[in-house]
Formats: C-alpha cells, sequence, structure tokens
C-alpha cells in the first residue's frame, strides 16, 4: 500500500510552526511515523480530515471524500491524484488509507502502502499521528520513503496552518 504523497510548503509557519516528529523504524516492517498537534479540538480536526467540505480547507481545492471502507480519499492535481482508498476508519479516532505515492514513483504506486491516521484528543488540541507501513527494499522504495518523509509532515503541517490561519484561501495560493 502507499502513502499519501502530498506536499506543501511549511514557508507559512514561521513563528508558529508546529513540532513535527517523523521516526522510522529499522528493519523489514519499516515504519515511517509523523506527529503533530493540532491546535483544534478532536471533532474539527476529524471534520477537516474526513469530509470533502473539511478537506478542501486546507489540502486542496479539488478533492474527493467518500468515509466508508473502499470509499475514495483523493486529492485531484493538475495531471495527477494524491491520496488513496479508504480500508476502515473509526469514527474520530482513526482513519486508514490504501495510500499512492507519486507518480514518479509508479512501483511503489501500484503496490501501494498503508497510511493509518490516528487522532486523540488532548484537551483544546488533537494529536494527529501517521504511521505508514507496506515499505518494500529497492531503490524507488528508498527514495519514495525519503520524499513521502518530507511531504507527509508538510501534510500535517498544513493541517496545522489551517487550524491557526483559517482556511486556505486558494485563489491567493
Amino acid at each position: 500500500m502507499k502513502p499519501l504523497c502530498l506536499a506543501l510548503l511549511l514557508a507559512f509557519f514561521l513563528a508558529e510552526a508546529p513540532r513535527i516528529a517523523a521516526d522510522q523504524t529499522a528493519g523489514p516492517d519499516t515504519e515511517l511515523v509523523i506527529q503533530v498537534t493540532v491546535p483544534a479540538p478532536l471533532p474539527d480536526v476529524w471534520r477537516a480530515f474526513t469530509t470533502k467540505e473539511g478537506l478542501s480547507t486546507w489540502l486542496a481545492p479539488d478533492v474527493s471524500v467518500d468515509l466508508r471502507a473502499g470509499g475514495d480519499w483523493i486529492v485531484h492535481f493538475p495531471g495527477s491524484t494524491g491520496g488513496g482508498t479508504i480500508v476502515s476508519f473509526i469514527p474520530q479516532h482513526q482513519l486508514v488509507i490504501c495510500a499512492l505515492a507519486p507518480d514518479k514513483f509508479p512501483t511503489v504506486r501500484a503496490r501501494r502502502t498503508q497510511a493509518v491516521f490516528d487522532f486523540q484528543p488532548r484537551g483544546k488540541t488533537t494529536v494527529v499521528r501517521l504511521t505508514q507501513t507496506g515499505w518494500q527494499r529497492g531503490a524507488e522504495w528508498d527514495a519514495a520513503y525519503e520524499y513521502l518523509t518530507e511531504g507527509n509532515a508538510q501534510l500535517l503541517a498544513t493541517l496545522h496552518r489551517r487550524f491557526v490561519s483559517g482556511p486556505i484561501d486558494w485563489s491567493k495560493e
């Protein structure tokens, strides 16, 4: 399964940069783990992550979300798509996606990785933790892992930005 291959610039964060941690577990069961604390209550973060209306406020203007097993969690970019297929979800707790890698990693995109997003309330904030698994060995897999380590950190940073600065005005981006 593939990870979410979405990257937006971190330059918007300057003084209010979220603390984002990324770890790799070595060995045949490599994991990409990224976590961010979002300054918003769990119901708001869940809605921003799992509805078309919410996702379009921070990720991209053209998205598709069908919150059910087998449903889409897709971002439409010019000439390509990112995101993936929803494997399962537990409302306001977890979203599991069979994730698409970027087109420039065709083998990884075809085989996919699994992206598990866990949501934990912490008072007036929400911790969002991505654990991406299904990585294999080889040059393309290594390159995709490296690319998505940065890209998925930027993805979660953009979610953070959405709750610090408000919904993104796509006409100005």
